[in-house]
């Protein structure tokens, strides 16, 4: 029989061996379904669990064991996978609820209550996925259980299912067979089963990895030197949404209704919910109707955006990069302190390597927050720069698609001053809608006239494949160039000079009366390449009337990064 602290020892050791893994399985993440990073979301979602459950004594009951699992794991959820990963310990408890122990035929009852769940969730379930691996290793636990209900015998069984539906998902989804992968959910799913076995056999607990600089730091590190790259033709909906509602106690619609709407607009529709919160995932090109609607039902706790049509890669240099700029950005979060408002406006701006920072203090940035694409800084993070703002209304430039929403959840937080986020999603927005302040204006014009002429800026950007992959039908071989153009993918070079060259002029031509071009060589790039670029572009536009300039901007993913005005 399985008791509570058997449980709670069993779904620890889970936790651990998914997170001491969790690199492995992110690199199972392949295009088109770059839906975040699976072994990441997933070791996070259950990480939460993992930290409520060390606080339970060991008589508790197996009943009250899964209920604090389940609940920690809906509020901690991250991504699509994590997700459905809290949907099955939310039917696994409610299997286990009232229960003191359980024997082998309660536990996979339990569990195949968790694939009914996940399945009845997903508004499409597709087979070949984290789905399938739950269910054949609850229907393999089934049959095990009609033999011989001892619960190692039956978990056993389920484990075994489970590794044969992973070992199929290529067979289920072509583009894992043409990758060589197994499904990334799935296999972190067969991680957590698996830690979860060796307690149920009296070998004790996966322990935790230590690594030499462990927890929060590390993470930042690691997501620090990803790197984007835009696949767009094979995805329907633009940006994955995940939002807590904190539920009305007077409103009395069912939270289906919300999922009935959202299927509408999107699709990956997920909705969960207990009597406090309703946790909702869904994939759409109308994030803001998403939230608009769920409004109805009660406040928004957190909320969480991300574009779909970026991958996160490690950088080159990845390990002194990330450090620095984690160290720039604990050292600037120590240095300030709260300003009183004593100036009419100010401004905080959000921007990733020391030669960026210059450019926005040098147009009037107060602040400049240490982040952007692969380190988004959190709302604590700009809430603390607005703080140390001294001025009376301050703006914020986010300067990233994926820290807008963050900056925004620092207008109600802070009181004893006005905050405007002026949405701009790159860097050469940024720099644009600073330069188009006007002081004699009131806020709301100057919030418009801002975005009206980041609006008008054309961003190029050159950065690199991290692996292998296929596009448009051309294969792309890791360390090849790539160009994006106002964020889709357009080239393939093996130089970045060239590439830059070939980004400008695309940008130039869908301008149609471009006046400015400015190049921001980033650090992969030197002064003698930056100035090869340079010289190319001005040859090519010699006697047009186009100035153009180069910065040395220093930051990191990007060689290249391109403003036509």
């Amino acid at each position: 029989m399985i008791n509570g602290a058997l449980l709670r020892d069993a779904i620890i050791s889970g936790a651990n061996n998914i997170i001491n893994s969790k690199k492995a399985v992110d690199d199972l993440n392949i295009f088109p379904v770059p839906d975040g990073d699976t072994g990441t979301n997933m070791s996070m979602t259950i990480a939460a669990a993992s930290a409520e459950l060390e606080k339970i004594a060991d008589d508790a009951e197996i009943g009250a064991v899964a209920k604090t699992a389940a609940s920690a794991m809906l509020r901690g959820a991250r991504g699509n996978s994590g997700v459905i990963l809290s949907l099955l310990f939310r039917g696994f408890s409610k299997g286990l609820d009232g229960m003191a122990e359980a024997d082998g035929t309660a536990l996979v009852n339990a569990l195949a209550s968790g694939v009914d769940a996940a399945y009845k969730a997903v508004m499409k379930p597709t087979e070949g996925t984290i789905l399938t691996v739950a269910r054949v290793g609850s229907e393999v636990g089934k049959e095990a259980s009609e033999i011989d209900n001892d619960a190692v015998y039956v978990w056993s069984s389920v484990c075994l299912g489970a590794a044969k539906a992973l070992a199929e998902t290529p067979e289920l989804l072509p583009v894992l067979k043409k990758a060589g992968v197994v499904d990334a959910g799935g296999q972190g799913l067969l991680l957590i089963f698996d830690g979860m076995l060796k307690v149920f056999k009296g070998e004790g607990m996966i322990e935790k990895e230590v690594k030499e600089t462990a927890g929060a730091e590390d993470d930042i590190k690691e997501f620090f030197a990803s790197v984007a790259a835009e696949f767009d033709s094979e995805i329907t909906f633009t940006y994955c949404t995940e939002f807590i509602v904190g539920r009305n106690p007077e409103c009395e619609t069912d939270p289906m209704e919300l999922r009935a709407y959202l299927e509408t607009i999107g699709d990956c529709v997920v909705v969960v919910d207990d009597d406090d919160i309703i946790k909702t995932h869904v994939h759409t090109e109308n994030p803001g109707n998403a939230l608009q609607k769920a409004l109805e039902f009660g406040s928004l706790l957190t909320v969480k955006i991300e574009n779909m049509r970026e991958q996160h890669r490690k950088a080159k240099e990845e390990n002194d990069a990330a450090k620095k700029q984690f160290e720039t950005k604990a050292e600037e979060k120590k240095e300030l302190e709260i300003a009183a408002p004593t100036e009419p406006y100010g401004f905080v701006a959000v921007a990733a390597a020391d030669g960026l920072r210059e450019l926005f203090t040098d147009v009037g940035c107060n602040q400049v927050v240490s982040g952007g694409q692969t380190m988004n800084p959190s709302t604590e993070d700009i809430m603390a720069a607005v703080l140390a703002t001294p001025a009376e209304h301050v703006y914020v430039l986010p300067n990233n698609k994926n820290i807008i929403m963050a900056a925004e959840q620092c207008i109600p937080l802070v009181t004893d001053r006005k905050v405007t986020v002026v949405p701009t999603r790159t860097i050469p927005q940024g720099l644009s809608a600073m330069l188009a302040f006007d002081p004699d204006a009131d806020g709301d014009t100057n919030k418009e006239s801002m975005m009206t002429q980041a609006s008008m800026v054309e961003t190029g950007l050159v950065t690199f494949a991290a692996r292998d992959s296929e596009y448009g039908g051309a294969k792309i071989k890791e360390g090849d160039i790539l160009g994006l153009t106002n964020g889709k993918m357009e080239y393939v070079e093996k130089d970045p000079v060239n590439a830059c060259y070939r980004v400008t002029r695309n940008l130039v031509r869908k301008h149609g009366g471009a006046s400015f071009i400015t190049i921001i060589y980033g650090e992969g790039i030197e002064e003698e390449k930056a100035q090869e670029a340079y010289d190319k572009l001005m040859n090519r536009y010699k006697g047009t009337g186009i100035e153009i300039t180069l910065v040395n901007g220093g930051q990191p993913v990007y060689y290249f990064t391109i403003s036509v005005e």
